[in-house]
Parts: structure tokens; C-alpha cells; sequence
């Protein structure tokens, strides 16, 4: 598919032990509906084309025979299907016989890869029939064809070579040391596991765990094919738990006696770039062979989710998040009050969003020192574009957390330094913005001074990316508590607390959050309204975030974060809009950059951070032509 996805499937089909004919005309209906829903990569169960639970049986020469005749069938029908299918067969090689994974595509058999661990405890005996496999890959004549048989076998795609597949089998996954280490090693970024998994009480959660872990701990996407409905009933039963994960993330899954079908998309592209910006994941394909294969990748819309908000979690878990963060925010500033001895905390308030929750983390900061919240001294600092709503909920948040309450108008002061510098007021400029904001920086920063305290600093990430702040204004504190949080979950963090206080102060709470957000730098309008809107000038910020993370998170291009968007966002915005602000993203992050080189300390809270000291580095004279050339061109 489009930027590196590839559209993956494990199916489990009713099968019949010991009737390979049977099992493969199951097996080829399974993959012409894969076809036609554009699947690229098909993963059977462990032994499908026998059935698992053949027993004694595997020791039958007619049944190994049929089931060679019967994969060789399997592999001719995968002709003009244009997908990479694993099969499970076994093999025999002289007097042993191998538990295999088939690997073909578009009617060539490409692999026999064979099991690893054989497992020989409480319902398993498979050492009665099946040999492990070996170290090294030799050649077999099979099915027809002359084809490669060995444990370190990758195969790729040749005009993608990022679609890198390899296989273990059931008990690989198991097991304390498994293939699939070897093969994310040697650069395989799909690992799929043919496997037979009887169903037992407590074992799919357990089996959900070993899936989403090793594709975490290997960087990889891991597609886990189940053995499911047809199997035998005599000791077992199988319900077909079909999955597939990526990078610890559950993309799909089937629940036991469901059916047996996952399907999704992985991101191969993503895979390599998480892989390249982890200099713990050390490369290794000595003694590893290469494969490749081709066919036309397929196109379509995006079956798998694109989160419109990769920053914030849904459901119970946003709870959990919230809580989290606000704990690490607290807990940090605690710890910078205690070391550098400050008696007070300066903080602006707006009555805005971003004031709001560094208002609540200092509050939660001096409950852990079991400081008293009058030593916060909250600062209201109405200007020229302070409306009444805005300072009317500022004076009520600060009432309601019961902190120092100091009101210091900056109107006269900023007049008498536009006087200084001879600057007209009637001239609305960067000039007349930017001097409020310094304005009120320098107050707080002698605030701090006299009290013996520091300055809380409440900007966001958002706002750091875009530069939407002050230069030597609000873009300076002693402390910044809110700077890796972006704008989009400021408003979730604020909302939880808000619901975790209740009473006066989630009332106080809900109304900010109901706030247009803005610097309110410019006068209000005729009607006393805000009149400057910050989304209306630089754009949604739940965009912005998207971008942020795309581009920061995911090393995207702006060709696939835009077509992501699209996916995330298409019953709220047209693509020329999407385009607008991405292109305005790009500009405004790398223009930028002189002011993220000089931040407060702040404490990083999740996995996006600016801080030049922690998580990026980037020169302030950067050149963004690169990416505002292909976002323009879009």
C-alpha cells in the first residue's frame, strides 16, 4: 500500500485433521476474499494444511505425501494473487520430519522455514514426531521446486524492501530465547508465528501479553495466526485467537471462537524509523538468508484506525493518563521548589487553559511539600485585550484554590515604555503585543525576586512548536510545568482535575475550558468579546498537534501525514484546509527553533518533548525547504 503500509491478515479456516485436499480448498477460498480486500501478507495456522492434531499419524507417508500434493496445489493457486501467504506443512528430510511454515507468493514456493523449540510438556509431545530445526539454511527439493529450508530466512518485497517478513512457530514465541530476535536483528520488520494454541482458562490473556511484548521488545509488527475451528476435540480445543500487534501496540484481534480472522495494516516505514532512532538495536544479518519477492502492492483506504489525537488516550485510560502526568508535573515542581529553598511560587493567571492547569500542578506541588497555598502568589495582569469574562475566571480560579491574590494592571506601564521607545499605541503590531508580554514577564520575575520564590512558567509544547510565544515574554519562567504537554491534552488534564475537585472549582474549571483560546493582546470587540483567536490565526490546534506528533513521534513525510490526516480527519476538514495548516506547520516549527534553544527546565511528561538539553536538537537556521516543497506541492 500507500507510505509504507501493508495490509496483513491471520486466518484461521475450518479445517479437517489428516485431509490436506479439504484443508486446501478452505485455505485458497481464504485467500480470494483476501485478495479482494487487497491483503498482502496471509498467515495460516501451524500445520494447517494437515491440521495440528494429527498425532501419530504425522509418522503416515500417505498423509506426508498428501500434504505435499496439497500445498504444491495451494502454492499454484497463489498465481496473480499478489500476496506473500504462510502456510503451515510438515516436512520430511530423510529419516526426520520438520514442523514447517511454507512461504510462496504469485506461484513460486519461496521458503520452508522449520520450528525451533518442540515443545514436550503437560498437552504436548510434538519430539514424538517432529525434529527441531538446525542452524543454517540448505536447499530441498519440495512441492516440485528446489527451495531454500532454514531457520534464518527473511523474506522482502524488491520495490519495497521495508516489507521484510520472517516466521517462527508457536513455541518460538514461548520460549526464552526465541528465532524472532535473530530475524528483527537481521532486519526482518514482520515477524508472523504459524501457530496452534489450544485454548485454556487464563491463557489468552496470557497469549495477548507474549504477542504485544515481543513485537515491543523486537520493534517489529508480529501477525499470530491461531489454529482454531476443525481442529480435533479430543483432549483440546482450539478458538482460532487470531492477532496482530505493532511495536506493543494491539492493531487487531479476533476473539476465541469468533471466526478466526485479524486483519489490519502495519507501518513498515515506521517500524524502521522507531528502529533507526533506538542506537540500542544493534543490526545482525550474518548467516542470514535473503529472499525476494514481488508483486503489484495494492491501494485502498486505511483499515486500521488513525487516532485524531495521538496525545490523548480514550476511554478509562485517559483517567489513568491524566492523573499520571499531573503527578509527574507536581512531583517535579516540588522537587525544583525544594531545591532551590523558595518560600513562593509566581504564576500569571489569564483565565485561560494553559494558566489554569499550572495554577492546579503548583497547587498539587505545595500539597506534597505541605506548603500553604498562600505562599502561591497568582498574578492577574489585565491589559489592553483582557476581557471580563477571562479575568472574571481567573480571579475565581484563584479563589477557589485559595492562593495569594495579587492584581497588577500593566496598561499605564506599557504606555509609558511605548512613550520611551516611541511607539505609536494606535499601531496594533508585534510591537504592541509583544510589549504586554514582556511586561508581564518582568512583573512576575520581580515578584519572584521580592518573595524569595520562582516563576511557574505555563506554556505548552503546542505552543513551543508553533513559537507562539513571546520571545523573552511568556516564552521565559524559572520553572516550565507544562512544557511537554500539548494543547489538546492541557484541555483533558484540566477537565480531570476539575472533575476529581468538584464543587466550586470544576465550575470555575468548565468555564475556562469553554473559552476561545487566546494571548488577548489586541482590544476586545464592540460586544467586550475576545477578538483575537489564536486557531483563527495559526490554525486548529488539534492539527497542529497531529502534525507535531507525526513529524517529531514519527519521522513522517509531509506526503504521509497528509494523507494520514485525511484518514484522521475527514468528516471535519476538506484537504485544501489540512494542506493549509500543515504547510503553516512546517513554516512556523523551523522559524522557531532560535526560541526552543534557550527554554526553562521543565519536566518531559510523555514521548514528545522539545527541551534542547533532552529530546531534540535541531539548528535555529534550519532550512524547511525540504518538507515545504512536497507540502506545497500536494
Amino acid at each position: 500500500m500507500k507510505y509504507g503500509f501493508v495490509r496483513v491478515r491471520a486466518l484461521s479456516p475450518k479445517l479437517r485433521p489428516a485431509d490436506p485436499e479439504y484443508n486446501v480448498e478452505r485455505m485458497k477460498e481464504g485467500m480470494e476474499e483476501a485478495q479482494n480486500e487487497g491483503v498482502e501478507l496471509l498467515v495460516f495456522p501451524e500445520l494447517s494444511v494437515t491440521g495440528y492434531t494429527c498425532g501419530d499419524l504425522f509418522g503416515q507417508r500417505m498423509l506426508l505425501d498428501a500434504a505435499e500434493r496439497a500445498l504444491k496445489s495451494l502454492v499454484k493457486a497463489s498465481e496473480g494473487r499478489h500476496m506473500l501467504v504462510f502456510a503451515g506443512v510438515p516436512v520430511a528430510v530423510g529419516a526426520n520430519l520438520y514442523n514447517c511454515a511454507a512461504a510462496f507468493a504469485e506461484g513460486k514456493l519461496l521458503a520452508l522455514i522449520p520450528k525451533t523449540n518442540i515443545p514436550t510438556y503437560r498437552e504436548f509431545y510434538e519430539l514424538r514426531n517432529f525434529t527441531p530445526a538446525e542452524e543454517g539454511v540448505r536447499e530441498l527439493f519440495f512441492a516440485g521446486e528446489r527451495v531454500p529450508f532454514g531457520r534464518e530466512i527473511i523474506l522482502y518485497h524488491e520495490k519495497m524492501p521495508a516489507f521484510s517478513v520472517a516466521a517462527e512457530i508457536c513455541e518460538d514465541l514461548w520460549a526464552a530465547h526465541s528465532p524472532a530476535e535473530g530475524h528483527a536483528a537481521a532486519g526482518a520488520n514482520i515477524i508472523v508465528n504459524l501457530s496452534a494454541s489450544n485454548e485454556a482458562i487464563g491463557k489468552l490473556e496470557y497469549r495477548r501479553l507474549l504477542v504485544k511484548a515481543q513485537s515491543g521488545k523486537l520493534v517489529s509488527a508480529y501477525v499470530y495466526a491461531d489454529a482454531g475451528e476443525g481442529e480435533s476435540v479430543s483432549d483440546l480445543i482450539f478458538a482460532g485467537h487470531d492477532m496482530i500487534a505493532e511495536n506493543g501496540s494491539m492493531l487487531s484481534e479476533c476473539a476465541p471462537f469468533m471466526g478466526g480472522k485479524a486483519t489490519s495494516e502495519v507501518d513498515v516505514e515506521l517500524l524502521e524509523h522507531e528502529r533507526r532512532a533506538m542506537n540500542t538495536f544493534a543490526g545482525n544479518d550474518e548467516g542470514y538468508t535473503k529472499i525476494a519477492f514481488s508483486f503489484p502492492l495494492a491501494e485502498g483506504k486505511l483499515l486500521r484506525k488513525v487516532d485524531a489525537m495521538p496525545f490523548v488516550p480514550e476511554g478509562r485510560e485517559l483517567d489513568k493518563r491524566c492523573g499520571l502526568i499531573l503527578s509527574m508535573q507536581s512531583s517535579a515542581l516540588a522537587r525544583r521548589l525544594e531545591h532551590t529553598h523558595s518560600k513562593t511560587a509566581v504564576i500569571g493567571i489569564s483565565g485561560g487553559l494553559d494558566s489554569a492547569l499550572a495554577l492546579l500542578v503548583t497547587v498539587r506541588a505545595f500539597d506534597l511539600l505541605k506548603k500553604p497555598h498562600e505562599d502561591i502568589i497568582a498574578v492577574t495582569m489585565p491589559g489592553f485585550g483582557t476581557t471580563s469574562k477571562t479575568r472574571q475566571s481567573g480571579l475565581s480560579l484563584m479563589q477557589a484554590t485559595g492562593v495569594t491574590i495579587r492584581t497588577i494592571p500593566i496598561g499605564p506601564s506599557v504606555n509609558r515604555h511605548f512613550k520611551d521607545i516611541e511607539h505609536d499605541p494606535e499601531e496594533r503590531n508585534v510591537t504592541y503585543e509583544n510589549a504586554q508580554a514582556r511586561m508581564r514577564t518582568l512583573i512576575l520575575m520581580d515578584l519572584a525576586n521580592e518573595t524569595g520564590g520562582i516563576v511557574v512558567g505555563t506554556g505548552d509544547l503546542s505552543e513551543l512548536a508553533l513559537g507562539w510565544c513571546t520571545y523573552n515574554g511568556d516564552h521565559m519562567s524559572m520553572y516550565a510545568v507544562n512544557c511537554s504537554v500539548p494543547k489538546t491534552l492541557v484541555k483533558s488534564l484540566v477537565d480531570y482535575e476539575g472533575r476529581r475537585a468538584g464543587g466550586r472549582l470544576e465550575a470555575v474549571l468548565r468555564g475556562i475550558l469553554n473559552t476561545d483560546i487566546s494571548p488577548e493582546l489586541l482590544p476586545p470587540d464592540e460586544e467586550g468579546a475576545i477578538a483575537q483567536k489564536t486557531e483563527d490565526i495559526v490554525g486548529p490546534y488539534e492539527l497542529h498537534d497531529f502534525y507535531l506528533y507525526s513529524f517529531v513521534r514519527r519521522g513522517f513525510s509531509p506526503k504521509k501525514t497528509l494523507y494520514l490526516a485525511e484518514n484522521a480527519f475527514s468528516e471535519k476538514y476538506d484537504r485544501e484546509t489540512l494542506k493549509k495548516w500543515l504547510v503553516n506547520f512546517y513554516r512556523r516549527f523551523f522559524a522557531q527553533q532560535f526560541k526552543r534553544n534557550c527554554v526553562p527546565d521543565g519536566v518531559k511528561v510523555g514521548s514528545v518533548s522539545l527541551s534542547p538539553r533532552g529530546d531534540w536538537r535541531m539548528p535555529s537556521d534550519a532550512s524547511a525547504a525540504l518538507w515545504l516543497k512536497e507540502a506545497e506541492e500536494l
